[in-house]
């Protein structure tokens, strides 16, 4: 289903190396980080202990600098320099891991109410997207086991289920495979024409507007007109993204005043 479809795309993209595209510094930002290189330049070689990390073979870490996600993949396994005071980091264990599915029920084909468990395994690819994107993986991989077992069964009769359990643990695996091709799919074609068309950029900042204010009333701020962001971009930006509205070939004819109103009106 939808739900499946959507935590499938959260867990697994497209290019696994790459993750999320990060957003660059401000100026006072890059102030700050060339204030710290020149701290740790002075005090080195004393600042180089508290700058230097180790990862594990098993582990990767996802550094963020002021709050933002540095561009890049991420760093290990070996050692790797951050900026104690502005940099924070996070290690993910990339190792096969177990999640035990507690019991639900689950109605199968003829009416029968069965309380079913799993368990499953499961390992990280793309650790930039998994801290960006999920704040629980297990919580989203543990509903998205359970969606998928209950779209299975509930097609089955009890007797299919009990004498049918291989297939349906293969059909478990197709079902995630077809996620994981129609998501990665999805993502590339709406990556494709957003950077492609910047038209599209701004009706999809329209439409968020419009959510945001249909779904809780609030007042929203805006620092800068989109006009004036547009204007900032480059001139072939401006004129690729430029709208051409058909012009009609059909002169407008001027009104008549000698012609008469209808009595209906």
């Amino acid at each position: 289903g939808e739900e499946g479809t959507e935590v499938v795309a959260l867990l697994e993209s497209e290019r696994p190396e790459e993750g999320i595209k990060p957003s660059g510094l401000g100026a006072c930002e890059w102030l700050l980080v060339l204030a710290s290189l020149i701290f740790i330049i002075m005090t080195f070689p004393f600042s180089i202990w508290f700058c230097i990390k180790v990862v594990q073979e098993y582990e990767r870490v996802i550094i963020f600098r002021l709050g933002h996600l540095l561009p890049g993949r991420a760093k290990g396994p070996g050692l790797f320099f951050f900026l104690p005071c502005l940099d924070t980091y996070h290690k993910v264990d990339l190792r096969l891991q177990t999640l035990e599915i507690p019991f639900h029920e689950v109605v199968t084909k003829d009416m029968f109410i069965m309380e079913i468990d799993a368990v499953c395994y499961y390992r990280m690819e793309n650790a930039s997207l998994l801290l960006s994107s999920l704040a629980h993986v297990s919580k989203a991989i543990q509903f998205l086991v359970q969606t998928t077992m209950k779209r299975l069964l509930a097609h089955r009769s009890l007797t299919e289920i009990l004498l049918e359990r291989k297939s349906i643990a293969q059909d478990v695996k197709v079902i995630a495979a077809e996620g994981e091709k129609a998501a990665s799919e999805s993502l590339r074609m709406a990556a494709e024409i957003l950077s492609g068309t910047p038209a599209a950029v701004q009706l999809r900042y329209l439409h968020t507007l419009q959510s945001l204010s249909t779904e809780k009333p609030a007042t929203v701020v805006l620092p800068l007109p989109f006009d004036m962001l547009s204007l900032l971009s480059s001139p072939g930006n401006r004129a690729q993204g430029s709208i051409n509205y058909p012009s009609s070939s059909k002169p407008v004819e001027p009104l008549n005043p000698k012609k008469k109103d209808s009595p209906m009106l």
